[in-house]
């Protein structure tokens, strides 16, 4: 294979592509590299990708570009662009959350992301019921009726983004910058059960009763019940998911 880097792409100019041609090429190449197709130290030219994704030049360039600010992949003038090892990754990357749970190790990453929001969840929802403003809790009680209606009613996609609107909330509002990052990995969770059909067509009344609990808790300002409904919920997902 020829070697070529970023930095030694050429500027001629060979056309734009449309935003869905440049998520379809990441995609693709995320994919691969993600699920061990592309294996760390594997070697990745512009030429080829253009071969073998029938693009310009410029969007392979822009593709691994955005791979490198992940830090999958990384250029070195004269070595290449090169697949990174794992324990680089940024794993927290909703991208890349959504590409491993795609992968055929699914069950592992959904284990450790369980126990990551398990770690990071409950907390939140205390420092949102001290912390999050009147529009905030107001909000999140209409969003845990909302939850409670649709999924009675079994619209699983309306479901799925009053959910994530409730998580991302409960994250944004509790005062801990560290913890909002998290909402974009929190959301491709939620929507890769989903669209996995790991979630049951009705979601079970304790789940639902979990999360007016929290909305409850937060909006009366009571931080310890907050974090019991929420470790509750989160208890809830592990064993439906058979997680241990």
């Amino acid at each position: 294979m020829s070697t070529a880097t970023l930095q030694d792409a050429d500027n001629t100019h060979d056309g734009g592509a449309s935003p869905a041609m440049h998520e379809r090429i990441l995609e693709a190449v995320g994919l691969a590299i993600a699920s061990g197709s592309l294996p760390p130290g594997s070697r990745l030219t512009l030429e080829d990708l253009q071969q073998d994704y029938g693009i310009s030049r410029t969007v392979a360039r822009d593709t691994m570009k955005v791979l490198e600010s992940m830090n999958l992949v990384y250029s070195r003038r004269r070595v290449g662009i090169v697949v990174q090892e794992r324990a680089l990754w940024n794993v927290f990357d909703p991208k890349l959350v959504r590409w491993r749970l795609a992968g055929d190790r699914r069950e592992i990453q959904y284990s450790s992301l369980t126990e990551l929001r398990i770690a990071v969840e409950p907390i939140a929802a205390a420092g949102a019921a001290r912390r999050a403003s009147a529009a905030e809790r107001a909000r999140l009680v209409s969003l845990a009726a909302d939850l409670r209606r649709l999924g009675e009613a079994g619209e699983l996609e309306a479901f799925l983004a009053a959910d994530i609107e409730f998580h991302r909330l409960l994250l944004s509002s509790c005062g801990n910058e560290m913890f909002m990052s998290l909402d974009g990995m929190v959301a491709e969770v939620l929507t890769s059960r989903t669209r996995q059909g790991l979630m049951p067509f009705k979601p079970r009344n304790e789940a639902l009763q979990a999360h007016e609990d929290v909305a409850a808790a937060v909006a009366n300002g009571d931080a310890v019940s907050a974090e019991a409904a929420m470790q509750h919920i989160l208890n809830e997902v592990r064993n439906a998911m058979g997680l241990h």
